[in-house]
């Protein structure tokens, strides 16, 4: 991406479809820096939600009236802009609406995991998976007997690549890792990983949560088994999530949850389960979600992923230079690069990252503190806790000097 494309990219008017970027707390414009938890939602997909609520409300493939009937065409068409947007040439039968990333881990976990597992299988994840991968894999690892192993983390924040090559053997059964680090930010050699786990007769499940909001995302590409991701975290509704599964993969995986709508036929001793994707979809959807996520995907792709992900780069590569500048602040991760995503991790000396968070809230900025759902890798770190600055599409650098300037006053404050 040229210096001249990133400087194409009109923030000022992105900025316009977020109403909420304008409020002001004690007079002072908030600035959002938690994308990584949730990103903010424009314009265009809260009225296509509002459209559907106010114009067409109705449950899918429920009945043949015209409300049901349009609710069951935009919802049946969201899986095929998703699987479209991330290059699944499968349709909407490879594409599983799931209420988030988390649950779309324990679906696989649950389908796929109790019934192949066993002992003398093994698990491996990273050292720096998310909760949502690592508690899962852990209990079904507890619950089958299959052993959890985890590849290791360098003192650069990037995966021992070499480590991963010794632990993955012909008894992994699955490999289960992060694309994008919440905390670190570092970008995950996701499609070298899957070839490993493939080498080995093992399938590769890859968390997407922190990647398909920032960069363009091709799961077959990747040869990725499964890929999830997270409405939330891409300028959509909160409540809806995404699974990818290839499609003999999810033909063979049993249902974990049951109910109407999944179901093609049942007599009070059996029961058989509708096609792709529909059979791990049961009871109501998330509809408006659906169509708030397709507006989403609408909305991301007419600004380009590409000079999404160039400016959210920039904006981390700025944050990282300045934060890293100051003696007494600690940063985590790799430098900035092609390995390092839109976030940057931190600690300030002697000051409590749930203390820097407040007082950056005195401030009107909104970072986040705590262990970000990554214990094990704070564990690692040696610290309890970080904080947390994370970018997106809307962010400027003007926003980094608030960030920088309320780092000064906590520094003042604890001194």
């Amino acid at each position: 991406m040229s210096q001249q494309n990133l400087e194409s990219l009109d923030v000022g008017a992105i900025r316009e479809e977020f109403p909420i970027l304008q409020r002001e707390f004690d007079g002072q414009q908030v600035v959002y820096l938690d994308n990584a938890a949730t990103t903010q939602t424009p314009d265009p997909v809260v009225d296509a939600m509002s459209d559907y609520y106010r114009e067409y409300n109705a449950n899918v493939h429920r009945g043949i009236h015209h409300l049901s009937q349009e609710a069951s065409i935009a919802y049946e068409e969201a899986h095929d802009h998703v699987a479209e947007f991330i290059g699944a040439s499968g349709g909407r039968e490879e594409v599983i609406f799931t209420k988030n990333t988390t649950e779309a881990e324990n679906l696989v976990a649950y389908s796929w995991g109790l019934a192949e597992l066993g002992p003398g299988d093994e698990i491996v994840l990273t050292e720096m998976e998310h909760h949502a991968s690592l508690v899962t894999w852990q209990q079904i690892g507890k619950r089958t007997g299959a052993d959890v192993k985890y590849i290791r983390v360098d003192e650069d924040g990037r995966l021992d690549m070499d480590h991963a090559r010794e632990i993955i053997t012909d008894d992994t059964a699955m490999l289960s890792a992060v694309h994008v680090s919440n905390t670190l930010g570092t970008v995950n050699p996701v499609s070298e990983l899957v070839d490993i786990a493939h080498d080995h007769d093992a399938l590769a499940f890859i968390d997407g949560a922190q990647a398909v909001p920032n960069r363009p995302v091709d799961v077959e590409a990747i040869d990725a088994d499964f890929y999830a991701f997270s409405g939330h975290k891409m300028a959509g509704p909160t409540g809806i999530g995404v699974l990818y599964g290839k499609t003999h993969l999810l033909e063979e995986m049993q249902p974990y949850l049951y109910g109407g709508g999944m179901i093609r036929k049942v007599t009070f001793e059996d029961s058989t389960w509708d096609e792709l994707p529909w059979k791990f979809e049961p009871g109501t959807p998330q509809i408006a979600e659906a169509v708030g996520l397709a507006a989403a995907i609408d909305w991301l792709e007419d600004i380009g992923m590409e000079r999404i992900q160039a400016h959210e780069e920039e904006i981390a590569r700025y944050a990282y230079e300045q934060l890293a500048a100051e003696p007494d602040v600690e940063v985590y991760g790799p430098e900035p690069g092609p390995e390092r995503g839109g976030l940057v991790g931190f600690n300030l000396d002697s000051v409590h990252a749930h203390d820097l968070a407040s007082i950056m809230n005195d401030h009107a900025v909104a970072i986040r503190a705590g262990d970000h759902c990554t214990q094990p890798l704070h564990d690692k770190l040696g610290v309890a806790a970080s904080a947390r600055a994370s970018f997106y599409v809307y962010n400027t650098k003007a926003e980094v000097d608030k960030l920088v300037d309320a780092i000064d006053d906590a520094r003042q404050l604890f001194a």
